[in-house]
């Protein structure tokens, strides 16, 4: 009688499907890890000969940039810069770069409102008598400062604005004839230059803002006399400005023709290392989901979205009625009061929207049936998962675009615009059964919506300025629906994921408001 047959020995060689299976998965993590380190050598290597430091003075936070060592005792002209509504000190840290290679100590300060300063900005726009006094009293704080720094000649100083800052720098220099050479880029208002003054008044713009910026500066050109100057920056927007090299190099020979020369010839860094670096750093934390999605949830379970056409029209009109009464009903509601500006119409206005997109769906009554991961895995999947949201927005943007780190008031706000986006995201993918496609379509309405609120008066007209980042970020936070779809995460978890990404530079970055 023939004995029980041996049992299979199992095989250690890989088949050719499993070989592949397991390659893909470590090619697209070392590709991750290839293209983060290019990012963070090039944000470390960003004005890397420069010496830092922060304090701050009367409550103002300050980011002093000094050059590279030189004789002992040696003084240094110093520049001032300021930034815009919704900007930060780090948002113009390359002038930082650019002119303490010229020989320059540069200071930079976040105003009232913006970056790391707890103090809020008086109103929710910049214009108002009580916001003007406050952005002159931080100006003042910094130039007290500069001047009193040992390594300063504080007969030497001058100011870089950009935008809000723009006019801040010009009027602080209209009533201080001390400060001799003045900068002002894309400049909102010539009606903070008076006359001649300020002295020695560079206006620069980008060909791409909107007409106003370039007829303001035009304005502010005309009234003055020889030492004023406008130069159109060819192919550059009112953020894209700050990073020119044409910019950079009209702005260091601005200064050096008025405050004496450079103290060096070195030639000027790329004012767009940093950024690139934090591009690259991005760009690696948001292919990684995949491998870090498959690593929580298993194997993908369905294919990449196919959204059918049949669907198209109803997904967007839902859409577009949802969004229009949110648009309409965002001013009037307590929201609207949240001390954080702009944010508080949006938060209403996601919240609104969203709410009655799920309405819908849920009166409509249909749904399709999934199987979801289960609660061990959801458990642990939940938490990496908006970890991995929060630093994938949070450290590129704090180490190469601007400030990102809550401060104060910014962490309960930050829930707050979280949680508007999230219902907005979740209704979406409830409405469109998780297709990302769709969503994406959902979030171009509430873009469409958001801009025309703006043009109607409904909301402060800075939302123009910002309206294609937030684009970027919505389609950014459909990529990763698409993603995290394939794997079966449920759609509350989706939601969380990719709200959070766009919720995040809205917090950080919109002034806080009294």
């Amino acid at each position: 009688m023939a004995g029980p047959a041996p049992a299979p020995v199992p095989s250690l060689v890989l088949s050719g499907r499993q070989s592949s299976r397991f390659r893909a998965p470590v090619a697209v993590v070392l590709a991750v890890l290839a293209t983060a380190a290019v990012g963070l050598w090039l944000l470390a290597g960003a004005g890397s000969e420069a010496g830092r430091h922060h304090v701050v003075v009367g409550g103002v936070p300050l980011d002093e940039v000094r050059p590279p060592a030189g004789p002992p005792g040696a003084r240094h002209p110093a520049v001032v810069v300021a930034h815009g509504f919704a900007g930060s000190a780090r948002l113009m840290a390359q002038f930082g770069d650019t002119l303490s290679a010229r020989g320059y100590v540069v200071v930079l300060l976040d105003f009232s409102g913006h970056g790391a300063n707890t103090h809020p900005l008086p109103d929710g726009t910049a214009s108002t008598e009580s916001s003007t006094a406050a952005l002159q009293h931080d100006l003042d704080v910094a130039v007290a400062h500069t001047r009193g720094l040992r390594d300063v000649d504080p007969a030497r100083i001058a100011l870089v604005g950009h935008s809000m800052g723009a006019s801040a720098v010009t009027r602080y220099a209209a009533a201080h004839p001390d400060i001799t050479t003045t900068v002002a880029i894309s400049l909102p208002d010539s009606g903070t230059v008076v006359g001649d003054r300020p002295a020695r008044l560079l206006l620069l713009v980008g060909g791409l803002e909107f007409p106003d910026f370039r007829a303001e500066a035009r304005r502010a050109a005309d009234l003055g006399g020889p030492d004023r100057s406008m130069v159109v920056v060819p192919g550059v927007e009112h953020i894209s400005v700050l990073y020119s090299s044409r910019t950079h190099r009209e702005v260091a020979a601005w200064l050096d023709a008025g405050l004496g020369g450079p103290a060096t010839d070195r030639a000027l860094p790329s004012p767009i290392r940093r950024l690139a670096g934090a591009g690259a750093l991005v760009l690696a934390l948001l292919v990684g989901l995949y491998p870090l999605a498959r690593l929580l949830f298993g194997d993908a379970r369905s294919g990449w979205p196919r959204f059918p056409v049949a669907r198209l029209g109803e997904t967007v009109a839902v859409a577009a009625a949802a969004a229009a009464v949110g648009a309409l009903l965002a001013p009037v509601l307590p929201t609207d009061d949240l001390p954080l500006a702009v944010g508080g119409y949006v938060v209403g206005f996601t919240g609104v929207a969203g709410a009655l997109i799920l309405g819908y769906h849920r009166w409509r009554g249909t749904s399709t049936p999934v199987e979801r991961p289960g609660r061990l895995r959801m458990a642990v999947a939940t938490p990496v998962l908006i970890g991995y949201a929060a630093t994938t927005i949070a450290v590129p943007m704090h180490l190469g675009l601007t400030a990102a780190i809550p401060v104060g008031a910014r962490w309960w706000l930050l829930l707050l615009v979280w949680a508007g986006f999230a219902v907005l995201a979740y209704g979406a993918l409830r409405l469109t059964a998780g297709n990302s496609i769709g969503v994406l379509c959902v979030s171009a309405v509430a873009v469409i919506a958001l801009t025309g609120a703006a043009v109607a008066g409904l909301t402060n007209g800075f939302v123009l300025l910002v309206i294609p980042l937030l684009a970027v970020l919505l389609l950014w936070q459909a990529v990763w629906s698409a993603v995290l779809h394939r794997f079966a995460a449920p759609p509350w978890l989706i939601a969380l994921v990719g709200s959070l990404i766009v919720a995040w530079p809205i917090a950080t970055a919109l002034p806080v408001i009294g």
